[in-house]
């Protein structure tokens, strides 16, 4: 009779474990619950800082223009990736603008006479002012180039050529290499890069999504206190050459 009543009698352990249980499951699952949540509103506020940040790249580099004329530097540095940047340093080189020009980026099995058929009747400032730099690959390359190029021949003020989208990373790269010289902006625009057209070519679309990326990174690499790189910055000086 003994052992029946006590078989009857409820374990003390049980009875501390049964609430323990209860009440730390649904803590575990909460705090599941809420690390999920703030994970899932961290991506959520990613993405949107992302796309607006896009955005905004896209707005200010669709508004910049090419300056009519440009202020005068020490030389020229001009970035390949398209004719139209070539043919505007020349322009600007042959206006008196600065003493040398130097292509950066120049294919290995890209000759002189071929970047000269670019701009006819240009002959003889190929022949006396511009240099070809091979060794760079990408933008990051350019910089390195310009710098070496820069220092060799004592030139303390730049005016950069190159693409309107592309001109923000560059200004950052050169900046990180050279903080003492005075970078001049010269912008070249084309049609698929103004307001309102890009967003209809998903080729454009891409490029400007890769750009900005590229843009993200060049920013976070610029050292802090470096000269003023930002796309607004780009805008004014930009638009203070073209009056």
């Amino acid at each position: 009779m003994i052992d029946s009543d006590r078989s009857e009698l409820p374990l003390q352990g049980a009875d501390r474990a049964g609430p323990a249980h209860g009440v730390r499951a649904p803590r575990r699952h909460g705090g599941r619950r809420i690390a999920s949540v703030a994970i899932g509103g961290l991506l959520i506020g990613a993405v949107i800082a992302f796309t607006i940040g896009f955005v905004h790249f896209v707005l200010n580099v669709g508004a910049i223009e090419t300056p009519r004329a440009a202020e005068r530097a020490d030389a020229i540095v001009a970035l390949t990736g398209g004719a139209d940047r070539i043919t505007y340093a020349i322009q600007l080189l042959g206006e008196g603008r600065a003493r040398r020009l130097l292509i950066s980026g120049v294919h290995p099995s890209t000759s002189r006479e071929t970047l000269a058929s670019i701009t006819p009747g240009r002959a003889q400032l190929f022949d006396c002012c511009v240099d070809l730099g091979h060794a760079a690959l990408n933008t990051v390359g350019n910089a390195k180039e310009a710098r070496n190029w820069a220092r060799y021949n004592g030139f303390t003020s730049l005016i950069v050529v190159t693409s309107s989208y592309h001109l923000p990373r560059s200004l950052n790269e050169i900046s990180r290499e050279m903080p003492e010289a005075r970078l001049i902006p010269y912008p070249v625009v084309t049609d698929q890069m103004k307001v309102g057209d890009w967003w209809h070519n998903p080729g454009t679309t891409r490029l400007l999504l890769a750009e900005y990326v590229k843009y993200l990174m060049s920013m976070a690499r610029l050292r802090l206190g470096g000269p003023d790189t930002s796309l607004e910055a780009v805008r004014a000086a930009a638009s203070g050459a073209g009056g």
